[in-house]
């Protein structure tokens, strides 16, 4: 299955130069310290808002800042974040959202409730008060990002765990006396996975389009740190006179945020049943 579901990301050409993308943009992000060429927090007002040169590429900013080496770290902050968000969003939601739709009854309806009072609240504006609330940083961002979002993906996989329950081996299972924690892990679980995968794949642009807002409002990553939505904040007072400076953390977000969509639209038709049924008839 594994291999097949290769097969089809392969055959896809926009998914492949996705997956190519999004591979130098880990590599950058990890080996980031030995691939700038300098300092991305040094400062040197003698050579603020250059243009391409052969000592900085890109140029510099409104302080100097070698603008290629903050793209650079920006990258390792920018999907560094997200993969941390979207990791413990899952974790969160695939613990809560199981236990409450396996077990149902009163714990169910209490989650449900529970889900419709915050669900009330759009994520970005929850997102926004709790930061409001424990004031800007990264680790405040993470934690605000994880408790906006959790809640649609808990309440998502609940769905699915119920309906995966009345499976008839999850029923045959019941029947032959296998724990609970064990139909949980071995049944459940491995069945909710794939469809999970595919949604976190397809949502990690949206988490970093609001993590790339939030600093950009001013909420987010603080200055001096080399994140993209920083970037742009910091280049908005230049829009007009050197719009470049805005226009190379944007161009960043977008190319990042659309390989994730395709490489998770790809995802989504690979691993889906109904696709592989029309293929064989």
């Amino acid at each position: 299955m594994n291999s097949v579901v290769l097969k089809k990301l392969m055959n896809n050409k926009l998914t492949l130069i996705s997956c190519i993308m999004l591979v130098l943009m880990l590599v950058l992000a990890v080996f980031a310290p030995w691939l700038t060429p300098h300092d991305p927090n040094f400062v040197s007002l003698e050579h603020k808002l250059e243009g391409p040169s052969s000592t900085y590429l890109l140029g510099t900013d409104h302080l100097g800042r070698d603008i290629l080496s903050r793209l650079i770290y920006g990258t390792q902050i920018s999907l560094g974040i997200s993969f941390i968000v979207m990791v413990l969003i899952i974790l969160i939601s695939v613990v809560i959202g199981t236990f409450s739709g396996y077990i149902g009854g009163i714990i169910d309806r209490i989650f449900m409730r529970f889900c419709d009072l915050l669900m009330a609240f759009p994520s970005l504006i929850l997102s926004l008060a709790l930061l409001g609330i424990l004031g800007p940083g990264m680790v405040n961002v993470i934690f605000a990002m994880v408790m906006s979002y959790w809640i649609w993906y808990a309440r998502w996989i609940r769905g699915m765990v119920i309906t995966a329950k009345q499976q008839n081996f999850i029923q045959a299972a019941k029947i032959a006396g296998t724990p609970s924690y064990k139909i949980i892990i071995f049944h459940i679980i491995p069945t909710i996975l794939p469809p999970t995968i595919v949604l976190a794949t397809l949502n990690l642009g949206s988490i970093i389009l609001s993590i790339s807002g939030l600093s950009f409002l001013g909420l987010g990553i603080q200055p001096p740190t080399p994140e993209w939505g920083a970037m742009l904040n910091d280049s908005k007072q230049f829009l007009k006179s050197n719009p470049m400076l805005m226009l190379y953390p944007g161009v960043c977000i977008m190319l990042v945020v659309m390989a994730f969509n395709f490489i998770g639209d790809a995802l989504r038709d690979a691993l889906d049943p109904r696709q592989e049924r029309i293929e064989v008839e």
